[in-house]
């Protein structure tokens, strides 16, 4: 079975960066599209971030020049670089491929 499991997560200060990792296993990851969601107190899950498996990617407009996604193939593991956070960037961040979801890590951008 697919498991997904991230890390990465903190507090930091507006300005600040912070690099998240979602290790996989159970799947086969160099041939799986892989995505990064987050999800803040009181709002609906939404995506942030896309990578293919060739390694073309997909950015919401609210991070577009400031987060990174990129992959791994020889570890399974995805990574979302995450630079010039500001306080809205504060949420719950989840790994999905395959319909499957991780536990999520949390990121709280506050001075």
């Amino acid at each position: 079975q697919v498991q997904l499991v991230e890390s990465g997560g903190g507090l930091v200060q507006p300005g600040g960066s912070l690099r998240l990792s979602c290790a996989t296993s159970g799947m086969l990851f160099r041939i799986n599209d892989m995505h990064w969601y987050r999800q803040a107190a009181g709002k609906q899950r939404e995506l942030v971030a896309s990578i293919t498996s060739s390694g073309s990617t997909n950015y919401a407009e609210s991070v577009k020049g400031r987060f990174t996604i990129s992959r791994d193939n020889a570890k399974a593991t995805v990574h979302l670089q995450m630079d010039s956070l500001k306080p809205d960037d504060t949420a719950v961040y989840y790994c999905n491929a395959l319909r499957s979801w991780g536990q999520g890590t949390l990121v709280t951008v506050s001075s």
